[in-house]
């Protein structure tokens, strides 16, 4: 069974294949660096041709039956990975889910600085929990926390879509929001 190293690059794992003479299949199937078929040929016959050519022998697909082998030069070919390695962890698009938390007993003005700070997070395109924390005798009066939940809608109602419906996790009620997607 072939043993492969990986090498841990910028949070992507790239496979070190086996070259020259770590090679240990005595047939293989030969590509060409221009990408033709050379056919099946002896390990000693496809080393020749590729240090004739100054390349190296890379052991492409070592579990077909015969293995493929490519001559072509390894370190470029090793640099071409990493860097697309590396632009495809650029265009990856993270999302977080930020929190804004507040209580019952909310007044208007605060209420609209806390939408406030939560439409910048929407613009930014993170997602946001909104929590209402619940205290005391106030777990007797769900439904004005429903109310205030509508209240903050309201202030961020033209930025934000609904993800999951208003929820009691424990003492609080949970309402999470992700930026307004535009509908064609």
């Amino acid at each position: 069974m072939p043993i492969f190293l990986f090498e841990y690059f910028g949070g992507n794992i790239i496979k070190d294949l086996k070259i020259n003479d770590e090679i240990r299949d005595n047939k293989l199937r030969l590509i060409d660096e221009d990408g033709s078929q050379i056919g099946v040929v002896s390990k000693d016959e496809a080393l020749d041709i590729a240090y004739d050519k100054q390349l190296d022998l890379v052991l492409m697909s070592p579990n077909a039956k015969p293995p493929v082998a490519r001559i072509m030069d390894y370190g470029k070919f090793k640099y071409d990975q990493e860097k697309k390695a590396k632009e495809n962890k650029k265009k990856q698009k993270t999302t977080q889910t930020k929190e804004t938390r507040f209580s019952l007993n909310i007044e208007d003005h605060d209420l609209a600085t806390k939408a406030n700070q939560t439409k910048k997070f929407l613009n930014n395109g993170d997602k946001v929990k909104v929590s209402l924390r619940f205290k005391g005798r106030e777990l007797g009066h769900k439904n004005l926390g429903y109310d205030v939940l509508d209240k903050f809608m309201e202030f961020v109602g033209d930025c934000a879509q609904v993800d999951k419906k208003p929820a009691m996790e424990g003492r609080s009620l949970v309402l999470f929001i992700s930026p307004k997607t535009e509908e064609k």
